[in-house]
């Protein structure tokens, strides 16, 4: 028993003796100290099984349980303390142990007992707090008072022996009596706040609301302290990833306080209360409203942020005692030793174990800090985006389309500035950390070198100005870079949207270099960007070098002395802490700068015009009382069993509403003296005095651009009032009542004319909201005649017609937002001109059933624009206007009485044989059979197009991640290191060889560095002795010294250089390549490819490729290079050690990977669509606020917001729960390099090696993060590289041709004589021909017509004249020459074509009419007054100069037509082919039009495709197909006697 006597064996004096009181002997009274922690050990560990046994049934207890008690992290804290006093305690208990002659196990062993027992009231206080019980809290509270009293009892002893603060032991001691004090308060506090005992009525209380909620998956408010600095709640959600798949229901709902609806209010109020009433137009300040909602967080984590800098300074202090007290033996005692503190600090093995637990702690703090930021810039980023989109929902109109806000300017405020603003608060605790970290750096290498090291630190301090100087250079040529890429996003935007247009007229070459020229531009940009991105790298490698170069040569020259090796390698680590603010400043500054940029750009935004508030549409000004009192209860009934024909009695005018309108009906909207503008105080419509009657269809017609939207836009209050009123009556408060459910009493039904479609199913896109009724469903769909399209969608209606719609063609997008307008339940609809894409069938059924039946029984009144005028005979009132006034109002009576002029003009316009619509049997099944081949050609082609990219991906599968097959394992792909290298060989062999080659070489040099100081220092202090080569001079020392610094910075410069021009080659090449290769694609080719897709790949993924290449290849050198230095023999057990992590390591990679991958494609995912939300609503925002669907889309938006916010906290969390855990396994390296070092000390091993594995050790930590780090990064860019080469293989067009341009006559095509020859065509091979053998003959300058149902191949056979589809039987001869034979280039430079969508780009009218720059002015002008154009350009700012905006918004619908066909005139070109160009051209523009190109065109010939059959009646040839085949081919006049025939069934259709 000798070793192991708990009160020690000395002989001489008693240990057991009790002479002069039981309390007197310490040995005693250390016994005493043990009752407490083994009565609760007793106590405890029955009741922990208990638990245990019966929990380990129900494993996961609904977090609902999860309640707090009161002060619980306080007790969280207290007891870490406690923990971390214990192990102090035992600490002292062990070294001072080792001073005396026996073992004393009273020393050490009740500290011991202690830390179990702290450990256990932890681990079983959070089992109570679990299952809710706090009865069992009765035995804590108990341990707490007896470790209190049996503490002090020791406490007073000491005291009365005169054992005061200088000895530690006292210290431990006070310091337990006083947590222990703490402990036993927070117990009494919870017994007083939840009453469990000593009360009569506990108190009941319930889990927080998001706990009740068992949607909400993300615990980090609610999991306690340990769980919460650990991420330990997100153990099964990664650990699970790698077996299935986290998808959107795994990570569930945000809790309230995160929600964006939450935060927006916090911010709003912030923002709105800084509005003071002296000065109402000085804007609130968004930083000081950012500051006051979320300031408290801000604040909270940079307290964590101090506490983690501080402890990390615990590092270097520790090496430096380590190294410096490894070889002192300590010198043996008899009696009880008391030591002092001073002399814990002096061992060793305990300063191995401080390291670890400040090391720990540092870790733990900094990434807690890290998430509080990251959370409060979650809540920052919700915040702004809900700001931003209830300032967009009452952005003003005029705004929009005067190019004030560009859509892009939008996207960019949700895309950009708020991630940006977000990035700032990231980063923002850095600001004040750094000067403090940086000061404490220096203060203690002077404490450790003296004043070298002050010269040292001076290097860092001179160049941090320089590196500033550099950090900001960066964020300027940043935003240019910024700015360049915007502009070349917009062109290449607009190409993609004309792309039909380009390749038509063989343009694309004008424009792809236009793009290219921006391209070279924002290259320029980058390759600054890129040479300050590797200087700013640069200095972050050399400056360390540099100051330690600097620090020990100028010790060497003042101290003639070398630096111990302790000192050194202590003065090393400290550098190496100073590099990292350092680093961080100047990105910090940058996003400071970008932030200021970001917050001044959304001022702007947030103070920019609102539309005015429309309490009008509210009704609050009432029109006729009369009115009201004359319906005293009627209410509307709608019966739609029994629709009633409606017999027209007399087209003249209809006989059922005799009376005017204002005298005895009601008005639904009346307009006084109503001058409106669009913004630049010129007012679009002057004098405006209309009313509408209620209940009644008005009709609204007159020539093109003359403010027939305007006004409708007027009425709604989207245009600016510059004087008059618009009312809207209100209904009879009788008919409120009743109306309260049937209809939405003041919102409108308002169809555009442009058509706008969410991103949604076809049925959400009619039913808009509105709940679905089926039978009213079915109705709206039959009068808009979309069953037979709806049909073909491979879904129905639940199809997603997403991406702006793409997939359907104009007609059937206005014909689905006419149904959303029928649909919804209003008293008013508005439609805009919905005729203008649809041909004569469709119109009639449309107005037939849709207009007259369905709106007109429903008593609804209707507004409609229109340009075909012979529909007014059914209006009940008429409006005609004229450049911006009304010229007429009244009904087609009035008119014909008073202006007759008016009258037998639009009589003339309307040519009209008084015959009812005669709808033969045979069109009617012909049309439903026939009805639109393109659609059934785009959806057939997508699915092909689908099954070749499956085929190509089975070929890839080792290393592609095939979507749809999430369920499967095959998508868990590592790196895709093919794509690295096709990625790295893009940017040139040289570069890669050269980068490989400089990077091992700066590695090495890197630790030659350190090996060199390690032996010099060696040398001053191998225990004392002088060995041979101790004798060596510093002067043999330094200049090696010198040289290798030297070497280490040339390289560093040389290695940043390299990685970022090779990066940058790379991106130069890929750029150019995917431009190329989409710009010469086929047509088809943009068919199937929804253009978010093509232009993500313009801009996220080029971007990611641009800016980001920094290939951190190198970073795993630094392992292998760690495990060389520790290669000392000494060592082996630290290699063993090492390769064990390495495996830890390893699990951890293989586990987080998949989880980090899935969370970052949840976050992309859920970003896309709110990303599209925002621009979907900004695009419709008329129809929105027309609806009054605003709260609807807010809703919309939150709950997107919250989704994509779920995933990035998830994503964030996941990354601090990997952060987490490599800190703690760099910690125990460290821990196990120290302790190795300690025990192999006795070798005979210099310390200065110690020094130097140590020093690594501390790096390696760093090092781990950042390789997890760069890999996940990596994986990011090499994704983005793998979708830009996955658009590299697209097939081009075949543009050569079998003939020589040197082949073709200059003038060709001369005459215009064209043969068809047994022409086959199809869009794809894989699809089915839509033209079949077709033959015809078209003589030199002759008018032809071609008309036919939608989708009977019209528009194919026009593509097939410019070879834009694949003809792959028969051909077509145009003068004598095969037109497949020529190249693509010269072929479409000598046709003309005008197409169905006016396409506009923007630049001047003169850039649109002829880009290649080649005509006089004369010319074009004349084609400017061909096409009715010449007196509006004229009277424009700037002429032919004039500007065009994006996508020609600042010209009314019908002028973009008739620019389109200036551009056709423009080129004179002796074959024009005219595609339903005129479909939304009112018809007396129309008329003059065909007369002047019956005359312009004389000799030329023309290919008409006609909707409206009359505008071919003129023709010399009329050719009638039908399914891809020609029906009919003759002279109108011979096709007209023909009764049956197809053609004259058309023209009876359209009189």
């Amino acid at each position: 028993m000798a070793g192991l006597s708990f009160c020690g064996n000395n002989v001489t004096k008693n240990a057991y003796s009790v002479d002069t009181g039981m309390l007197n002997n310490g040995c005693f009274v250390d016994a005493l100290n043990l009752v407490p922690h083994v009565f609760l050990l007793f106590i405890t560990f029955p009741i922990l099984f208990i638990g245990w046994g019966s929990q380990s049934s129900k494993v996961q207890i609904h977090h609902n349980t999860w309640l707090h008690f009161p002060g619980h992290n306080l007790r969280w804290i207290l007891t870490f303390t406690l923990l971390f006093v214990h192990v102090c305690e035992i600490a002292e208990g062990i070294v001072s142990n080792k001073q005396m002659d026996t073992n004393h196990l009273h020393l050490f062993m009740p500290a011991f007992m202690g830390f179990i027992a702290a450990t256990t009231s932890v681990v079983y206080y959070h089992n109570i707090e679990t299952s809710n019980f706090p009865k069992l809290l009765l035995a804590l509270f108990i341990y707490w008072v007896l470790a209190f009293i049996t503490k002090s009892i020791k406490l007073w002893k000491f005291a009365e022996y005169g054992v005061g603060v200088l000895h530690l032991r006292f210290c431990i001691t006070a310091l337990l009596v006083v947590l222990y004090g703490l402990l036993m308060a927070v117990e009494i506090n919870v017994i007083r706040v939840r009453r469990y005992v000593f009360f009569a009525n506990p108190q009941k209380v319930k889990p927080p609301e998001d706990l009740q909620d068992l949607g909400v998956r993300f615990l980090q408010p609610f999991v306690n302290l340990l769980s919460k600095a650990t991420y330990w709640w997100m153990n099964p959600l990664i650990i699970g990833a790698h077996k299935r798949p986290i998808e959107l229901k795994k990570i569930g709902k945000l809790p309230i306080a995160m929600r964006a609806l939450t935060n927006y209010l916090k911010l709003k109020d912030a923002y709105e209360d800084q509005r003071n009433a002296e000065d109402p137009e000085k804007a609130p300040s968004i930083w000081r409203s950012m500051y006051r909602a979320f300031g408290r967080p801000i604040l909270l984590s940079s307290t964590f942020r101090y506490l983690a800098d501080l402890l990390g300074f615990a590092g270097p202090l520790c090496i430096y005692g380590i190294v410096e007290h490894l070889n002192k033996k300590p010198v043996k005692e008899g009696s009880v030793y008391f030591m002092s503190s001073n002399e814990l600090l002096q061992n060793t093995s305990v300063l191995a174990v401080l390291l670890f637990l400040a090391l720990v702690l540092q870790r733990t703090f900094l990434q807690a800090s890290y998430y509080v930021t990251i959370e409060t810039g979650i809540n920052l980023r919700g915040a702004l985006l809900a700001m931003i989109y209830n300032k967009i929902l009452r952005l003003s109109t005029s705004n929009m389309s005067m190019g004030e806000m560009t859509l892009g300017q939008i996207n960019n405020l949700v895309a950009i500035e708020t991630n940006q603003l977000m990035w700032f608060l990231f980063l923002c605790p850095n600001l004040w950390a750094m000067p403090v970290q940086i000061v404490m750096g220096v203060i203690l290498l002077y404490y450790l070198l003296g004043t070298s090291a002050l010269i040292g630190a001076s290097v860092i301090v001179l160049l941090a100005p320089v590196q500033y100087l550099i950090a900001t250079k960066l964020a300027d040529t940043q935003k240019s870079t910024l700015d360049q890429s915007t502009e070349r996003l917009k062109k290449t935007t607009e190409i993609l949207k004309g792309i039909k247009l380009l390749k038509l007229y063989a343009w694309e070459n004008i424009f792809c270099d236009s793009v290219e020229d921006t391209r070279g531009k924002e290259l320029t940009s980058l390759r600054t960007f890129a040479l300050y991105t590797s200087m700013s790298i640069f200095m972050n490698a050399a400056i360390p070098i540099a100051a330690v170069l600097v620090t020990f040569v100028s010790h060497a020259l003042i101290n003639k002395s070398k630096p111990s090796s302790s000192e050194a390698f202590a003065a090393l680590a400290l550098f190496h802490i100073l590099v990292t603010p350092l680093f961080l400043l100047s990105t910090v500054v940058r996003f400071a700068v970008k932030a200021m940029v970001s917050v001044q750009k959304l001022g702007e935004f947030l103070q920019s015009d609102e539309i005015g508030d429309d309490s009008w549409r509210n009704g609050d000004m009432s029109v006729s009382l009369e009115a009201c009192k004359k319906h005293p209860g009627t209410t509307k009934a709608i019966n739609r069993k029994q629709p009633l024909l409606y017999q027209m009695d007399n087209y003249e005018q209809p006989a059922r509403r005799p009376l005017r309108p204002n005298e005895t009906e009601d008005v639904a909207v009346k307009v006084n003296g109503g001058f409106f503008t669009w913004g630049s105080n010129l007012s679009t419509l002057s004098d405006i005095n209309i009313c509408i009657p209620t209940g009644q269809l008005t009709m609204i017609v007159g020539q093109v651009g003359c403010g027939k939207s305007s006004l409708l836009l007027a009425m709604l209050g989207e245009m600016q009032t510059l004087s008059g009123k618009v009312y809207w009556s209100k209904l009879p408060v009788s008919e409120m009542l009743h109306e309260a459910n049937s209809k939405n009493r003041y919102s409108v039904g308002y169809a555009t004319q442009k058509s706008w479609l969410l991103n949604a199913t076809v049925e959400d896109n009619i039913t808009f909201g509105s709940p679905f009724n089926k039978q009213r469903y079915k109705t709206v769909i039959d009068a808009c005649s979309l069953q037979p399209d709806v049909d073909l969608l491979p879904f129905g209606d639940q199809t997603e017609i997403g991406e702006r719609g793409i997939n359907l063609s104009g007609g059937q997008r206005q014909r689905i937002c006419v149904a959303r307008a029928l649909y919804q339940n209003t008293n008013i609809v508005f439609l805009d001109d919905p005729f203008s894409a649809l041909d004569i069938h469709l119109s009639d059924h449309l107005m037939q059933e849709g207009i007259l039946k369905f709106l007109q029984d429903d008593k609804r009144t209707v507004v409609l624009v229109t340009h075909k005028l012979q529909y007014l005979i059914h209006a009940d009132w008429i409006i005609a206007m004229k450049d911006g006034s009304v010229l007429r109002e009244g009904t087609l009576k009035d008119i014909q009485t008073h202006d007759v002029e008016l009258y037998e003009h639009w009589k003339t316009l309307m040519n009209r044989q008084d015959q009812e619509l005669e709808k033969d049997t045979e069109i009617d099944n012909c049309q439903t059979a026939l009805e639109r081949k393109t659609l059934r050609r785009a959806f057939y082609s997508r699915e092909a197009k689908n099954q070749v990219d499956d085929d190509e991906e089975e070929e890839e599968e080792e290393e592609e991640e095939d979507d749809n097959m999430s369920t499967t394992t095959s998508r868990r792909s590592k790196i895709p290191w093919r794509v690295c290298w096709q990625y790295l060989s893009s940017g040139g062999f040289l570069m890669v060889f050269l980068m490989v080659f400089s990077k091992l070489l700066k590695h090495s040099v890197m630790v030659a560095i350190d090996y060199w100081l390690a032996e010099w220092t060696a040398n001053g202090d191998v225990n004392g002795t002088a060995n041979d080569d101790a004798g060596l001079p510093d002067s043999y020392y330094v200049p090696v010294f010198i040289i290798l610094c030297g070497a280490g910075i040339a390289l560093c410069l040389i290695t940043s250089l390299t990685v970022e021009f090779l990066g940058l080659s790379a991106a130069t090449n890929l750029h150019h390549n995917l431009l190329n290769k989409i710009i010469h694609a086929p047509i088809r080719f943009f068919d199937v490819t929804p253009l978010g897709q093509i232009l993500n790949r313009f801009s996220a993924d080029t971007n990611i490729i641009d800016q980001h290449h920094n290939f951190k290849f190198s970073l795993s050198l630094p392992l292998t290079i760690l495990s060389v230095s520790l290669c000392q023999d000494y060592l082996g057990a630290v290699i063993v050690l090492y390769y064990a992590f390495r495996l830890c390591f390893h699990i951890v990679q293989t586990f987080f990977i998949f989880s980090l991958r899935d969370l970052q494609d949840l976050d992309d995912s859920t970003q896309l669509p709110l990303l599209c939300h925002f621009s979907e609503t900004a695009e419709g925002l008329t129809t929105i606020r027309a609806f009054r669907h605003e709260s609807r889309f807010k809703q919309k938006m939150l709950e997107l917001t919250d989704t994509n916010n779920t995933a990035y906290l998830f994503l964030s969390a996941a990354n601090r729960w990997l952060e987490v855990r490599t800190d703690y396994l760099g910690a125990v390296i460290v821990l196990t390099a120290a302790v190795a070092s300690i025990w192999s000390s006795g070798k005979n091993l210099p310390s200065s090696m110690v020094g130097l594995g140590l020093t690594y050790a501390l790096t390696v930590t760093n090092y781990l993060n950042w390789v997890v780090r760069n890999l996940a990064d990596l994986e990011v860019q090499m994704a983005a590289v793998k979708k830009v080469n996955s658009f590299l293989s697209t097939e081009s067009e075949n543009y050569e041709g079998s003939m020589d341009t040197t082949q073709v006559p200059e003038d060709w095509p001369q005459h215009g004589e064209i043969k068809i020859q047994d022409l086959c065509v199809r869009y794809d091979p894989l699809l089915k021909p839509v033209l079949k053998h077709v033959n015809a003959y078209i003589n030199p300058g002759q008018k032809v017509g071609i008309c036919g149902r939608t989708g009977s191949g019209k528009s194919s056979l026009s593509l097939a004249f410019f070879n834009m589809v694949d003809v792959f039987e028969g051909r077509i001869i145009i003068d004598g020459i095969d037109i497949c034979k020529l190249p693509l280039q010269t072929l479409r430079s000598r046709l003309s074509i005008i197409l169905q969508d006016p396409v506009l780009f923007s630049g001047s009218i003169r850039f649109n009419l002829d880009p290649e720059r080649t005509c006089t002015d004369d010319r074009l002008w004349e084609a400017l007054e061909i096409a009715q154009l010449k007196n509006m350009v004229k009277a424009l700012s700037g002429g032919l100069d004039a500007v065009v905006t994006e996508g020609g918004e600042n010209f009314s619908v019908g002028q973009r037509q008739l620019f389109c066909l200036a551009r056709a005139f423009v080129r004179k070109s002796s074959i024009l082919i005219m595609d339903e160009a005129t479909a939304s051209i009112d018809m007396a523009t129309e008329n003059v039009l065909q007369k002047v190109v019956m005359t312009a065109f004389a000799d030329r010939t023309v290919v008409t495709i006609a909707h409206r059959v009359h505008t071919i009646l003129e023709a010399d040839l009329v050719i009638v197909m039908k399914r891809g085949n020609i029906l009919e081919i003759d002279k109108p006049e011979t096709l007209l006697e023909n009764e049956d025939g197809m053609f004259a069934s058309f023209v009876r259709a359209d009189m």
